[in-house]
């Protein structure tokens, strides 16, 4: 049975429609989930929302929302093709979310947290700078990582070897890397790619494409 926690509520729709806001680019403005609660009110500038599925594996976008968009649909979007958890924390302000952005290493949001430490398999979906449609697929999976990475180029998408500095999602604290066996997959989609996959606040064929296939590397984990 899956378990849905959700703390605040909000339309696929109405969270595209929202202007897309950058991500900071140097230091975060909050250092933790508890600096952020203390100044930030849930329900009005940003949202959780938690569910559990029936599978080892979870998709989760910590920086969802206005933060990186559309982070939040490409997570719930992969979790419901295979039955996957799935968690995220959404940016909800109209503008100004990159104050919400909280890096990977130092997230610690309990909800997703805890969601994580539940599961053997992570894929974490972020979103990049770049005007090149293309995703960079890291973290300390190794495996599951080469997978997704053959599969999204089998399907048409750039996914090259090489990882720019700072997203390799390699650090043994980044939350993707918190499940049980201490190595989970980061996605790292430029903004050109995610333009492409969500055209005027709807999913194009591309999106659909994308999903199948990482569902398709992660089912042959």
């Amino acid at each position: 049975m899956q378990m849905i926690i959700r703390t605040a509520t909000a339309t696929t729709a109405a969270l595209l429609a929202l202007v897309v806001t950058p991500v900071a680019a140097a230091e975060d403005t909050y250092a933790n989930y508890a600096d952020l609660a203390a100044n930030e009110t849930e329900g009005v500038d940003y949202r959780r929302e938690v569910r559990t599925g029936d599978t080892d594996l979870v998709h989760i976008a910590i920086h969802g929302g206005g933060i990186e968009r559309p982070t939040t649909e490409l997570a719930d979007a992969g979790a419901q093709a295979g039955g996957h958890g799935f968690g995220t924390f959404e940016g909800l302000k109209p503008s100004g979310n990159s104050v919400l952005h909280i890096t990977s290493t130092n997230f610690d949001e309990p909800q997703i947290r805890e969601l994580v430490a539940g599961s053997t398999y992570t894929v974490s979906w972020h979103g990049a700078a770049g005007d090149t449609a293309t995703t960079y697929v890291g973290g300390l999976d190794t495996e599951l990582r080469d997978a997704v990475r053959a599969e999204l180029r089998a399907e048409g998408f750039d996914a090259p070897d090489t990882v720019p500095d700072g997203l390799a999602g390699e650090s043994p604290d980044n939350i993707g890397n918190l499940n049980t066996r201490g190595k989970g997959v980061q996605l790292e989609l430029t903004r050109a790619q995610r333009d492409a996959l969500v055209q005027d606040g709807e999913p194009t064929a591309e999106f659909d494409d994308y999903i199948a296939a990482v569902e398709r590397a992660v089912a042959g984990r």
